[in-house]
């Protein structure tokens, strides 16, 4: 009876884990963070693992985000000890090899569905649709939907490019790396002393240790992404132009096709 009652202790508090960092990543998501960093910075502070990053950074120094980590590790705490607890206790009183088994069995399979519900995405917005009504209810944090409200959809993106030595745009102005003829905007600058640049002009210098925000199309900031400095890298950027010139020709018969369907049949019109 004890194991029972162990297994069935250890399966609530993991699944009180799980639900605790889901909760956590999209509090931090409402805050600013992109959900892979959320994620990431949720699971680092219910862990204690303590990755230093820039993105850490960025997190201890909004109060908000800091108030949220502080709460996981305080609640790490108790729930570490209460896991070892449980699962010591799932295998007492299991004298044969048999039901030592069939606990052990019942642990996978409720772990299983545990993992499953994590995953899952009708789970995600479930609780990201209660933790933005209650942030909206209970608090004065901003938790409008910067996805929405930009109406991001088909392969346009939003993505954070960290700068290293050698990438392609290091060393050069935003004027000098064209970057909108290739169909992407830069829409702001993480210096590496912690300074943002919003709305950064022609004359901005990118440096290495930046992190850029870049809007555009997901396989253009890939690409960007790996492109280096050199000759190859002034040949990926010409090409890049030269697809965003035929992408652009074809976006302009879609809308001159659409601008002859709306003179042909005027709204109102059956």
């Amino acid at each position: 009876m004890i194991g029972i009652i162990g297994i069935v202790a250890l399966l609530t508090v993991l699944g009180l884990s799980l639900l605790v960092t889901r909760i956590a990543t999209v509090a931090l998501t409402l805050t600013g963070l992109s959900h892979e960093a959320a994620r990431f910075q949720a699971r680092s502070a219910f862990t204690g693992t303590g990755f230093t990053t820039s993105e850490a950074e960025h997190a201890v120094n909004h109060p908000v985000r800091r108030r949220i980590i502080m709460s996981l590790m305080l609640l790490r705490s108790a729930g570490i000890v209460t896991i070892l607890l449980s699962l010591i206790l799932s295998f007492v009183g299991a004298e044969d090899g048999s039901g030592k088994l069939y606990r052990l069995l019942w642990l996978v399979g409720g772990v299983a569905v545990l993992w499953l519900l994590s995953a899952s995405r009708w789970v995600d917005r479930f609780v990201r649709y209660v933790m933005t009504w209650a942030l909206k209810r209970w608090t004065d944090l901003d938790v409008r939907d910067y996805v929405g409200l930009l109406r991001l959809s088909g392969d346009y993106v939003i993505r954070e490019l960290h700068m290293d030595e050698g990438d392609w745009l290091v060393g050069r102005t935003l004027s000098d790396c064209r970057l909108r003829q290739e169909g992407v905007s830069i829409i702001g600058i993480y210096r590496r002393n912690g300074n943002y640049v919003g709305v950064p002009r022609g004359d901005t210098t990118i440096h290495a240790g930046d992190v850029l925000v870049l809007y555009g199309r997901a396989e253009a900031l890939k690409k960007l992404d790996r492109r280096r400095q050199g000759g190859a890298g002034d040949q990926d950027h010409s090409a890049a132009v030269d697809d965003e010139q035929r992408r652009m020709a074809e976006q302009n018969r879609e809308e001159a096709a659409y601008e002859r369907v709306r003179r042909d049949f005027p709204k109102g019109s059956s």
